[in-house]
């Protein structure tokens, strides 16, 4: 059955069912079923799935081709929905709730004005929400979300360059702890190791696997090892140059994975002689 995966303002994303049969392909923007009503959003690629019933959400219909008519109505309602945040932040202020309004997104038909914010606890902005429903005379949703959400929705690029991993491919957020940055022999630095959100770079999660496998090829941190020069203590290691550091009494000393390799060779090849009684 052919499913795909259809992006929304703010890098949300969710998967639709093909059931009318068009001639889909990445980059169409279409109009799609909502939980009440109509929405338009732009498909990013298609997926071949035997049981949807599997999928962690129900996968609605696409319903259409989107008409330029239908583009011009959805800049309208961003443009709407600029006026909407500067309202809303108005209302929070002056009613001095803690929470910090992040996006707002209006529904392509405009059944469903949602507003987006993080906080630090608990707020209650039931006050709020029958303000913005007087003033915009539709169904107002507020949603409160973490920062890494917070990220993914007002986008951005990372420390490395590009786009950020959460707009691009990532999905779902897993945990993320120091120990991944330790295994990896990174400064615990947060400024070196902390992502736009504030929180630990997705990336360290998913190079994990890597890391794990080439680190096996060398010596552990703080394990002596014997040099030419004698025996030292393993104080650093350069993965991406495949080299180790030994600190010996008389300064340090590189040694290459390749040298590595050889030694441990060698030592397997030596026989171990038994003790007789």
């Amino acid at each position: 059955m052919e499913i795909y995966l259809v992006e929304f303002k703010g890098s949300r994303k969710q998967y639709f069912l093909n059931l009318e049969g068009l001639q889909i392909k990445p980059g169409d923007k279409v109009i799609v079923q909502a939980e009440r009503g109509e929405d338009l959003g732009r498909v990013t690629k298609k997926l071949q799935v035997e049981d949807p019933s599997k999928l962690i959400e129900k996968p609605l219909n696409i319903l259409r081709f989107s008409t330029p008519e239908d583009l011009q109505r959805m800049k309208e309602n961003e443009e709407r929905g600029v006026k909407a945040l500067e309202e809303c932040q108005r209302l929070i202020h002056e009613r001095n709730l803690e929470m910090k309004l992040v996006d707002v997104e209006y529904q392509f038909d405009g059944s469903k004005l949602t507003f987006f914010f993080t906080a630090e606890k608990r707020v209650d902005f039931r006050e709020l929400v029958k303000e913005l429903a007087s003033i915009y005379r539709t169904r107002i949703e507020l949603r409160q979300i973490g920062v890494r959400d917070e990220a993914r929705r007002l986008g951005g690029h990372g420390c490395c360059g590009l786009q950020l991993c959460c707009t691009t491919f990532i999905r779902e957020f897993s945990p993320i702890t120091t120990q991944i940055a330790k295994e990896q022999n990174l400064s615990l630095n947060p400024s070196k190791i902390s992502g736009n959100c504030g929180r630990l770079l997705c990336c360290l999660l998913y190079e994990k696997e890597t890391y794990e496998r080439g680190l096996e090829l060398y010596p552990k941190i703080g394990s002596k090892y014997q040099t030419e020069k004698g025996e030292g203590v393993v104080e650093k290691i350069n993965f991406f140059k495949e080299y180790i550091v030994v600190k010996h009494e008389e300064g340090e000393e590189k040694v290459g994975l390749v040298e590595i390799k050889k030694r441990l060779r060698k030592a397997k090849r030596v026989p171990v002689r038994s003790e007789k009684n």
